[in-house]
């Protein structure tokens, strides 16, 4: 997958990395910053979901996209598509221009809304990004858990960076036998939950 990343993902790739860092330095408040994982994060999720069983791809807060650009190199050997939802207007905008130029319509299905508004209408999750305001993860992780298929695999962004914000959830999943689960030291903490 990464030896074969197309000019175009890189080139958006990297104007969104440039945004993210001058975003994080030149005082943007916290709902305008992209606030977007860095690459390392990216290429674990891409070979997570390159590696995860058949059914649905699901990505819950896009910002502009870039987590969904590397989720995108999965879908395109996979042959599948990632359902990704954004709440605010001007991200969803970012995004869609994001896939547009990346050339990745064919991967990614951009949905602008609240996620827990449709999760009842979504079965036979395989894999699901969580990378939305840490508010919702515990109800985002009663309603996928559920839905993941045998194998399936939730991560949930920022497991270490907030973990005081995230610790319910986090504990829920640690005792959780429906899944098995750990905090990966990767980026600001990954937790990865694996339907058993």
């Amino acid at each position: 997958m990464f030896q074969n990343i197309s000019p175009a993902i890189l080139k958006r790739m990297a104007y969104l990395e440039q945004i993210d860092r001058n975003d994080r330095s030149d005082g943007t408040t916290r709902l305008k910053r992209l606030r977007q994982i860095p690459p390392e994060t990216g290429k674990f999720l891409a070979i997570l979901a390159a590696s995860s069983p058949n059914g649905q791809f699901l990505e819950i807060g896009t910002s502009a996209g870039y987590s969904a650009l590397w989720i995108s190199l999965a879908c395109a050997i996979r042959n599948c598509k990632l359902r990704t939802y954004e709440i605010l207007d001007d991200k969803f905008n970012l995004e869609i221009e994001t896939f547009r130029e990346a050339n990745v319509t064919q991967y990614i299905e951009s949905i602008h809304g609240d996620v827990l508004q449709d999760l009842a209408n979504i079965d036979n999750i395989s894999f699901c990004f969580l990378d939305a305001e840490k508010e919702i993860y515990e109800k985002c992780y009663d309603a996928i858990v559920p839905k993941l298929v045998t194998g399936g695999i939730l991560v949930a962004d920022n497991a270490i960076n907030h973990y005081e914000t995230l610790k319910p959830m986090i504990g829920k999943a640690f005792s959780d036998n429906r899944v098995d689960s750990l905090v990966i030291p990767i980026g600001k903490g990954e937790l990865v939950c694996r339907r058993i």
